[in-house]
């Protein structure tokens, strides 16, 4: 598995691995954003139902396969994301851009 260091993508991981709605929504800023399958969530209250609907319902563990910390603010993880969906496990990328303590933006694809 890949090493991923202490902080908010850790934090992301972990709490979705362990199917916590409260944790992961605490790793998001208040303003920020979640891009997946084309639609876009913005703010606390939508990121709170995505991650209900689309994370904690599902059941989704993430397997981590690859880290890249581009400039300390953008980071890509590309995780193996299994769950209660067809298809699965399916490879993911996801691409961060952090502050010091938090995920100000959030996009997912599916990984090449």
């Amino acid at each position: 598995m890949t090493e991923i260091p202490a902080g908010p993508v850790k934090d992301f991981i972990d709490a979705t691995n362990r199917h916590d709605a409260d944790a992961l929504l605490a790793v998001f800023a208040a303003d920020a954003s979640v891009t997946d399958d084309g639609t876009t969530y913005t703010g606390s209250a939508e990121i709170e139902q995505w991650i209900r609907e689309h994370q904690i319902a599902p059941r989704i563990t993430l397997g981590p396969t690859a880290y890249e910390n581009g400039d300390g603010s953008a980071v890509q993880l590309t995780a193996s994301a299994d769950g209660d969906f067809p298809g699965g496990p399916l490879p993911f990328a996801f691409r961060f851009t952090l502050d010091a303590q938090s995920v100000q933006a959030l996009e997912i694809r599916i990984a090449e």
